[in-house]
């Protein structure tokens, strides 16, 4: 399957992530359908579209989308509980979000979900996961297009962040990775193409930035510096845009 093929594409989760890839897709003029288990998380993703701070009601106050621009958008969005909706889709972007243990993600409900599409949605249709740590090869077990499935990973917010981590196991076709790199390039994003590994580690992004929180934390407990010292550090020393612990985590230094 091309770009120019993708006729429309089906979005599993209308969370955060769910809802900013919908926006990415219906702006670059794709039909795209939410699935979600109630009316009322599918009303409120639809108000977050339009409405939030990232939302398209901000970017023509702001000026940089047209209100035409928006009513077309939304022309090509739909919502929807009924799973068998998707049954046409080209393309499925599964971006489901945790559980009830507070979790990120959860992967048996993942895999719970992709079994179930794989007898619902055609058979030539290719499956992406957003995923930002589950190992791809795993989620694809469950299905019969192993093929055809492929991780793609935005940055939250996804219609913002120009990040997506293109992710291909041993199975996965070059055709397939070649369509989602164009598809993320022609929602202005850059895309980074990675080979997938066993043990649910994550990627690069989520890999890295684990490893910089732990060692920060350790750097904390050790009583070599506050949360505050270590954001300085790394904002001020090596001029990252953010150090690694959120705004007002921890007690400022004692020094003045």
């Amino acid at each position: 399957m091309k770009l120019q093929d993708l006729n429309s594409i089906g979005i599993l989760g209308a969370g955060v992530m769910g809802g900013g890839i919908a926006q990415c897709a219906v702006q670059a003029g794709v039909r795209t359908i939410v699935r979600d288990l109630t009316d009322e998380i599918c009303d409120g993703a639809k108000d977050v579209i339009l409405n939030s701070r990232f939302g398209f009601n901000k970017a023509v106050e702001m000026g940089k989308m047209t209100q035409e621009s928006l009513d077309q958008a939304m022309s090509l969005l739909s919502f929807t509980t009924d799973v068998n909706d998707l049954e046409d889709c080209d393309l499925i972007i599964e971006a489901i979000g945790g559980g009830a243990d507070g979790a990120i993600e959860n992967k048996p409900l993942k895999l719970k979900v992709w079994t179930e599409l794989e007898s619902v949605v055609k058979n030539d249709a290719v499956f992406a996961s957003n995923t930002s740590m589950f190992t791809i090869a795993d989620l694809a077990e469950v299905t019969n297009r192993k093929d055809r499935f492929i991780g793609m990973h935005l940055f939250s917010p996804a219609n913002i962040m120009k990040l997506v981590e293109v992710t291909r196991t041993e199975d996965t076709t070059d055709d397939v990775v070649q369509l989602i790199v164009d598809l993320s390039e022609s929602w202005g994003k850059t895309p980074i193409v990675l080979n997938d590994v066993a043990g649910d580690t994550g990627f690069i992004g989520n890999r890295i930035m684990a490893a910089v929180r732990r060692e920060a934390m350790k750097i904390v407990e050790e009583g070599v510096g506050t949360k505050d010292d270590v954001n300085l550090a790394m904002t001020l020393g090596f001029r990252w845009p953010a150090g690694p612990f959120p705004a007002g985590s921890g007690a400022r230094s004692g020094w003045k």
